[in-house]
């Protein structure tokens, strides 16, 4: 949470209600659920590491002062870390798909890049468990967890595909990151 609350910081310096809002944007239906301390907790949390600094407050039209958070240049390192580093191949969909958000957001990485290279590490693990299999029997436990392990990858590179378009769609001239 800490990293994709840092990404969006990288566009423009917020205050906590519009991460919210543009985190529960970003995650559809399971943003729903974001609770909304989750994210001054998180807040106050990177002040205190020296990664944001609380840089003003707005005077709203109504309504009470919203403290207004911006990265520091530490913040910003960070954030250029976190989009550089590859996932695991244990990652969760949603995490990924925050960062590929988070990625356009902020214009520090190019989703389809991000995509690509989760693309490659997928395909090498695929490679891998399909050679394992080769050595088990499919009807043994050991053939069977593969071939779930196997299945889950497949659908990982489906879902990639999936994000590969959406994210071609949304960027200028067909390819490229873009605003989204």
């Amino acid at each position: 949470m800490q990293d994709v609350v840092l990404a969006l910081l990288a566009k423009e310096p917020s205050h906590g209600y519009d991460l919210r809002r543009r985190l529960a944007a970003a995650l559809g239906p399971l943003g729903e659920a974001l609770n909304a301390g989750q994210i001054y907790v998180t807040l106050t949390r990177l002040e205190k590491t020296g990664l944001v600094v609380q840089e003003r407050e707005d005077a709203p039209v109504r309504g009470p002062r919203r403290k207004v958070y911006a990265l520091t240049a530490s913040g910003q390192q960070r954030v250029a870390a976190w989009l550089a580093e590859t996932t695991g191949p244990r990652a969760d969909v949603a995490e990924f798909h925050l960062k590929l958000v988070a990625a356009a957001e902020s214009g520090l990485a190019d989703p389809l890049a991000l995509a690509d290279a989760r693309r490659r590490e997928l395909m090498r693990r695929l490679a891998e468990v399909q050679h394992a299999a080769l050595a088990h029997d499919v009807n043994t436990e050991a053939g069977l967890l593969l071939e779930g392990i196997a299945l889950r990858l497949q659908a990982d590179l489906r879902w990639l595909d999936a994000c590969e378009r959406t994210w071609s769609a949304r960027a200028p001239g067909g390819r490229g990151g873009g605003n989204g």
